[in-house]
């Protein structure tokens, strides 16, 4: 538990570093009188990196090993927003100029954080037993959740008190915290753990048959590529993901342009769906372990990622239509919370197919669940033409394609690494 902890803490202050930017990109937009494209455009410069990189992060973890992987790439998350802080004052003798330093500086920290989530995900499929791997996925992603959650009045906080550059410099150390704190305790695998006892030892390592390990392995991500549910799943996380990035990048501003809230108010406001997020996340893996024990890997992932989804939809709706500011930002917490349910189900499902190969198969779908945050221009261009409600119809849309893709999947551990459940 006490690793869970640290993979906890470690996407806690992933997400808190990595979206930090964008609570503070409204007093950037307004000192440099960008637009909404512009604000997209930096925005998308993150996502574009994060997608692109996403294979070479499993397969950088796969090289060097969660220990080391997550050591270096936690402490880069620290570095790289001190430089967000610092590079654009350098710049900022014109709108351009700090313009381009964002693009680069949120570029190079999309590099950084690509690796993060497929190493984990081999790392819980290391440390934790076979079938058992949605609750601990579903804590780390109760971790991202409560990092989203900070961004909101901690950042807002500093910006007021501070201003937004000086927000970036106290934040900056707590990446490299987590990296030297993880160096000292994680370890790649139990075995290699002097507090793990026999016992422990067996129950993880119960039901495994052990699989060679690629010679080179960048021949993994070709095999995950080949596989039919390993595709499925990446266009399926595409489509929730759509959902995830208008409550990560825009709900900051739709708070304050649509619904009036002042930016005190929408910095503690903002962490309501991410709150949300905590709860529904950790009993979405609950239900998903439970139901792939009493279903089968198929069904028992199939049936809480549609009705989670469907949730998400309805919710959407509801709350961009709710007359009420407060109501709609109630609704659209449970909306958010129903996408972190069905967060740690997509993860589950990637390792019973990819077993040995977890960390490249997720990367793969990690991939897919990275490309909408490429639709920020996008995004942007459509809250300017449109307005915030079609953008909203728009996620409801995707919401609905992902439960009929979650019907068609057909989950089951691949052959030598967990037993076959029947379907």
């Amino acid at each position: 538990m006490r690793i869970l902890a640290l993979l906890t803490l470690l996407t806690f202050v992933n997400y808190l570093l990595r979206n930090n930017l964008s609570v503070a990109i409204e007093s950037i937009q307004e000192e440099f009188h960008f637009s909404g494209q512009d604000v997209g455009w930096i925005l998308g410069s993150f996502n574009l990196s994060y997608a692109i990189f996403q294979i070479p992060g499993g397969l950088f973890g796969d090289w060097l090993g969660p220990r080391r992987a997550l050591s270096i790439i936690a402490a880069a998350w620290g570095v790289l927003t001190l430089v967000t802080g610092f590079v654009p004052h350098v710049m900022a003798a014109s709108a351009g100029g700090a313009m381009l330093a964002l693009l680069t500086t949120r570029f190079l920290a999309g590099v950084a954080n690509a690796p993060v989530f497929p190493v984990m995900a081999g790392a819980i499929a290391n440390w934790f037993p076979v079938l058992r791997w949605a609750f601990p996925n579903a804590v780390s992603s109760a971790g991202l959740a409560l990092g989203q959650a900070a961004v909101g009045p901690l950042v807002t906080v500093l910006v007021v008190l501070f201003g937004w550059r000086a927000s970036f410099f106290w934040q900056a150390p707590l990446g490299l915290l987590v990296a030297a704190w993880w160096w000292w305790y994680g370890r790649d695998t139990p075995r290699e753990h002097r507090a793990v006892s026999a016992g422990e030892l067996r129950l993880i390592e119960a039901n495994r048959v052990p699989v060679a390990r690629e010679k080179n392995p960048a021949q993994a991500w070709r095999k995950v590529l080949m596989q039919r549910e390993v595709l499925l799943l990446t266009v399926n996380y595409f489509c929730m993901n759509y959902v995830f990035y208008l409550f990560a990048q825009w709900l900051f501003l739709y708070l304050v342009k649509e619904r009036g809230f002042t930016v005190l108010e929408s910095g503690w406001l903002y962490a309501l769906p991410f709150i949300a997020g905590v709860v529904l996340a950790v009993l979405g893996g609950l239900v998903c372990d439970w139901a792939c024990k009493r279903l089968g890997p198929s069904w028992g992932c199939r049936l809480p990622g549609a009705a989670g989804l469907l949730m998400v939809a309805v919710l959407l709706l509801a709350g961009a239509s709710a007359p009420n500011p407060y109501v709609a930002v109630g609704l659209l917490s449970l909306c958010f919370g129903f996408t972190q349910f069905t967060d740690c189900i997509y993860w589950q499902a990637c390792t019973l197919v990819a077993g040995p190969h977890t960390a490249a198969a997720t990367g793969v779908l990690n991939t897919g669940g990275s490309l909408p945050g490429l639709l920020a221009p996008v995004v942007g261009l459509m809250v300017d033409r449109f307005g915030w409600m079609p953008t909203f119809i728009s996620g409801s849309a995707f919401a609905m394609v992902s439960i009929v893709l979650w019907l068609t999947l057909r989950l089951s551990a691949p052959d030598g690494t967990v037993g076959k459940t029947s379907q």
